[in-house]
């Protein structure tokens, strides 16, 4: 049990999340999360400032575009701002901690920071800016298989000596339905992730949080455009020129994107695939499921869905629409 309060504060701000407290429906840290990839501990010692803005996902549901989007929205448009490396994955195990926090401490723009946790083991501030993309079960899966399977030895190797106790993470079978017959019958495969379900409605059961957007791939892929003025809005991005809006929403695309994967894709990218950074932000396209799962799989995923996120939040992971 995470029995002690967590605090931090800068510039008058101040994060704090206890068991025992009560903040109404506001999200409380009750425990760490250790695996593989993340350690949640860093957290309590981030420094937030009253700007901060926190992009978080389960794995291989949109972080790397909406990390470019909002990118792309402080910097209004420049196309030489590398995403990829202004915006760290907090919690990423493979880099030290202080290492992580003096690179987070020493930028000066308005920082947005990635991270993958869940919701109850992730500091809580009511005065950042949180959003949290999501993305159908089934696409995660055919991502999250073509991230894992193509990566290199050398991706594999980063994950040794860190600290963790546990498996490190291992290269999937050859055939990403190995991986959704283990989401469906129980959950994501340790060896690849972290629990799905339980994830999916730690942050749906906050949806409420006014500090706090949840955004639909679907709804991007459908919209790119006014899904960026909506996540602007809440970021309240000032008024820009049309024509550097344009450019915003131009170096948002997935087009633009792959053809400058290096900008943002994260550094490591480079030695993580064979292919560097354009292995890393792959196809961005949805469905590809479609051509292996039988309409038995189907309907055996959307019972799961169902029964562990309740009927409203799985058709919003299936289907998405904006919430606010």
């Amino acid at each position: 049990m995470f029995a002690q309060a967590v605090s931090s504060s800068v510039l008058g701000v101040t994060a704090m999340a206890t068991t025992n407290g009560t903040n109404g429906n506001m999200p409380q840290k009750t425990r760490e999360e250790s695996n593989h990839h993340m350690e949640s501990s860093i957290w309590n010692d981030v420094k937030f400032r009253p700007d901060d803005i926190i992009i978080t996902t389960y794995a291989k549901s949109g972080t790397t575009w909406v990390q470019q989007i909002v990118s792309q929205l402080i910097h209004q448009g420049d196309p030489t701002v590398p995403a990829g490396a202004l915006s760290p994955w907090v919690d990423l195990r493979i880099v030290p901690k202080e290492a992580m926090l003096g690179l987070i401490e020493s930028q000066t723009h308005r920082r947005f920071l990635k991270t993958h946790l869940p919701l109850d083991a992730l500091v809580w501030n009511p005065q950042v800016k949180y959003i949290f993309i999501a993305r159908d079960g089934r696409d995660m899966v055919w991502s999250i298989h073509n991230h894992m399977y193509r990566a290199t030895d050398t991706f594999y190797s980063f994950f040794e000596n860190t600290g963790y106790e546990g498996q490190p993470p291992k290269r999937p079978s050859e055939n990403p339905k190995d991986i959704f017959d283990q989401l469906v019958k129980d959950d994501m495969p340790s060896s690849l992730g972290w629990p799905f379900w339980s994830h999916i409605r730690g942050w749906w059961e906050h949806r409420d949080q006014p500090n706090l957007l949840l955004v639909h791939f679907n709804d991007l892929k459908a919209d790119l455009e006014g899904g960026i003025k909506r996540i602007a809005k809440f970021l309240e991005i000032p008024d820009m020129p049309e024509d550097k809006f344009k450019d915003v929403v131009e170096h948002s695309t997935f087009d633009w994107m792959k053809e400058h994967a290096e900008f943002a894709a994260p550094p490591q990218a480079e030695v993580a695939w064979a292919n560097g950074a354009k292995d890393f932000v792959y196809k961005g396209t949805n469905s590809r499921w479609k051509d292996v799962l039988s309409e038995e799989d189907c309907k055996a995923y959307e019972e799961r869905a169902k029964k562990e996120l309740g009927e409203e939040c799985a058709n919003w992971l299936q289907h998405g629409g904006w919430l606010r």
